[in-house]
């Protein structure tokens, strides 16, 4: 490995300690409780040393909620279009790698389900993540219920992304139960969905 290649490798680690150490500091204080200086400490860095990586904290807070959207929108729907099974088998494991996610990174989903900052942009992204998260609902219902009327979408879709994200935090607050149980109450309301649409007369 060459010299850049190293100190490549080297920051890298560092902005990941930084931002694992506020993922936990932030969900356990709060935004307006974690001062920089502290997550620098308990990162075992001077705070000139943090803002190398990052200007700010809500910076930093923005670049968590980013870096862990991107990450949980990939697996979950890889598991649906691309898994084995029928639907029910592909929406059982689309909802346990999603349930798996939140299950890996506790601390940083508190701060994703739960805007403690107060501050407009981050509310502003907390919005298009509930946006992201419906729209991708709607597009699932389209593909597998072709038969829901166009205006259902929409308010189906919020009744999942609302459910999905309703279990999520009753699951933070409760992380002795098994996820299992979370899986299949999400198969069943969404399948619950789907029978009710298909249904003659959607009933």
């Amino acid at each position: 490995m060459s010299g850049i290649d190293r100190s490549r490798a080297a920051r890298a680690e560092t902005r990941t300690r930084i931002e694992d150490t506020a993922a936990r500091l932030f969900a356990e204080r709060g935004f307006a409780g974690t001062t920089i200086g502290e997550i620098a400490a308990e990162a075992g860095l001077s705070k000139p040393m943090l803002y190398r990586h990052f200007d700010s904290k809500q910076e930093l807070h923005l670049a968590l909620l980013e870096r862990h959207r991107d990450e949980l929108a990939a697996a979950p729907i890889r598991e649906l279009l691309d898994g084995e099974g029928d639907l029910a088998a592909r929406m059982a494991a689309m909802y346990d790698a999603w349930f798996g996610y939140v299950q890996s990174h506790p601390y940083t989903w508190r701060m994703m389900f739960r805007d403690t900052t107060g501050d407009a942009e981050v509310q502003a992204f907390h919005r298009e993540l509930q946006r992201r998260q419906r729209e991708t609902d709607v597009a699932l219902l389209h593909e597998f219920v072709p038969g829901i009327p166009e205006a259902e979408l929409e308010p189906l879709g919020e009744a999942i992304r609302s459910a999905l994200y309703g279990l999520a935090l009753w699951w933070l607050d409760r992380p002795d139960r098994p996820r299992e149980p979370l899986v299949a109450a999400m198969v069943r309301i969404t399948r619950g969905l789907i029978a009710t649409a298909e249904a003659p007369g959607g009933a």
